[in-house]
């Protein structure tokens, strides 16, 4: 068991914080975007940028190619009408995507959008993490109430 800070500040005491989020057993604050059988969308707001989402598998595995055909089939879907939501609903112009697998949690895709304010940190991967830094050290409460909106109209659309 691992104690892991959320980022409003409770402690939880879990083995893989994404299977606590994935079950239920953890509530990411702003609550679940979506949800497919084999997926489950939440956002960090642990860095308070609008719109970025977190795609986690709700079974334990650590790379893309461990998906079965089914998964890789309501995964393709699942994160192409997240894509199409973030366009249409917040007007996210570009989005960067990231998953690793030497993480200490299970499978899961980062879909960053870019906003224009992000682009005195670089156009490249590498300005991702200081974008991600920047945004949880410097962004206010009025941030946090546009990422909890953002939350809620994506939620909205995408349960339609």
């Amino acid at each position: 068991m691992r104690t892991i800070t959320l980022s409003n500040g409770d402690t939880v005491e879990v083995d893989c914080l994404s299977c606590a989020l994935t079950s239920g057993k953890v509530e990411p604050e702003g609550g679940v975007i979506a949800e497919t059988e084999h997926f489950h969308a939440h956002q960090d707001v642990a860095y308070p940028i609008r719109g970025l989402v977190i795609v986690a598998s709700k079974r334990h595995i650590k790379g893309l190619d461990e998906l079965t055909e089914q998964e890789q089939q309501d995964y393709i879907t699942f994160i192409t009408k997240i894509r199409k939501a973030q366009r249409e609903v917040l007007g996210i112009e570009n989005v960067y995507y990231f998953y690793n697998e030497d993480t200490t949690h299970h499978f899961h895709l980062w879909m960053v959008p870019r906003y224009d304010w992000m682009y005195e940190f670089g156009r490249s991967v590498e300005s991702v993490r200081p974008v991600l830094l920047h945004a949880r050290k410097n962004k206010n409460e009025w941030d946090h109430i546009k990422v909890l909106e953002g939350i809620r109209l994506l939620t909205q659309v995408l349960n339609e």
